[in-house]
Order: C-alpha cells, then structure tokens, then sequence
C-alpha cells in the first residue's frame, strides 16, 4: 500500500514502512516477523515467545493489516490493525484496533507514538469512527505524548475483557485487565465515544 522512510532523530536510523493487508505476506515475511517478535517479547518471559514458534507471526487475534518499519538489520518495527466491534455498556462499537506492537531493543525511542502516526493516514482512509489500542498502567507516561500532540485521548481506570486465544486446562475462558486506552477518534468526534470504564472485546486481544 505504502513505502516510506522515516527517521528516528535519536538514533539517525532510517526507516522504510511497509504497510499491508494480511494476505500480501508471504511465508517468509511470517517467518522474519516469527524471529522478531520472539527476540523482542523473549526477554519478557519464555511464555510471551511461545505464540510465535516456528512462521505465527500473530499471538492471539490476527491482524488484517499491519505496518512493518524495516532498517538495514532487517525488521525493526511492527504494528497491526483489526477492525473489530467492541461492547461498552449496551453500546457496540466498531473500531479498528491497534495492537501487537514491537520495537526492536537498539531503537525503543520509536515506540509506539511513530508507528501510530504512520498507520494514522490509512485510519482515515478505512474511515472508522475510532482508533483504539491499550498497554499497562505503567507505561502512562509513554503514552502521555499523544494527547500532548492531541492525535488521541489517553483514559486511565479501564477494564478490558478479552477471550483467551487458545483453551488452557483449569483457566477461566476470559480475562479482565487493568489499562491506560489509547483512542484516536477518525470519523468521530471525541465526543461519541461511549461513556463506561468496562469494555468487552468479544475476542482474543490483537
């Protein structure tokens, strides 16, 4: 869809996104993805890699679209999309959301803020009423740069409810957890995202 070069003023490292849907990837694109994102989420925990064993590129939902940043290393930044409905309160909502982030360790000061502004183009061009992505309540303040740039509003005291992605003996089928959201409103205002501090994804987390 689009190729272009970004660059990362604390590192000098030059960037080239590649953004495309699910099916333009081919069995090697999943299996450099695999390797990256075992080598990123590795060091997390032995049970974060597991997922991508082998050429799953994806841990729990899968992308539909995604937003590669590739330096001469190879994979350097990764960031997925899925257009989904989420349930708040009685309200269902469609959103595309933000997910399976990934930075390579040597360029962490890209995190996520970047790869969202590269994705936010084709945002407007799905023209989805909103954008949503959530991380741990201790990464709030590497959040807090969106709403200073005023690309999205930041929400803290959430609850996210997902199913698990694969059955696990003796585990409950669902999972509530704590975040800070981030939102990005595309083709609505602000305004008309839904009042309620419980959301239901009805699916695995992307």
């Amino acid at each position: 869809m689009l190729d272009s070069v970004a660059q990362q003023g604390t590192t000098r490292s030059k960037l080239r996104w590649r953004l495309c849907w699910e099916n333009e990837l081919s069995l090697d694109d999943h299996v450099e993805l695999a390797a990256f994102f075992r080598a990123i989420y590795g060091p997390t925990g032995i049970f974060n890699a597991k997922p991508f064993e082998g050429s799953q590129s994806w841990g729990g939902a899968r992308p539909e679209l995604r937003a590669i940043g590739y330096d001469s290393k190879g994979v350097a930044a990764h960031i997925g999309l899925l257009r989904r409905f989420i349930r708040i309160g009685a309200i269902d909502l469609l959103v595309a959301e933000l997910g399976l982030y990934g930075v390579r360790p040597d360029l962490e000061g890209l995190w996520i803020a970047h790869s969202v502004r590269v994705m936010h183009p084709v945002l407007r061009e799905l023209n989805v009423p909103f954008a949503f992505g959530a991380v741990r309540p201790a990464l709030q303040q590497h959040v807090a740069r969106f709403s200073r740039h005023g690309l999205a509003t930041i929400m803290a005291g959430i609850s996210l409810r997902s199913t698990l992605p694969r059955a696990l003996l003796d585990k409950p089928p669902t999972r509530t957890e704590d975040v800070v959201l981030i939102v990005l409103p595309i083709a609505q205002p602000m305004s008309e995202w839904p009042a309620g501090t419980i959301i239901d994804r009805n699916g695995p987390e992307l």
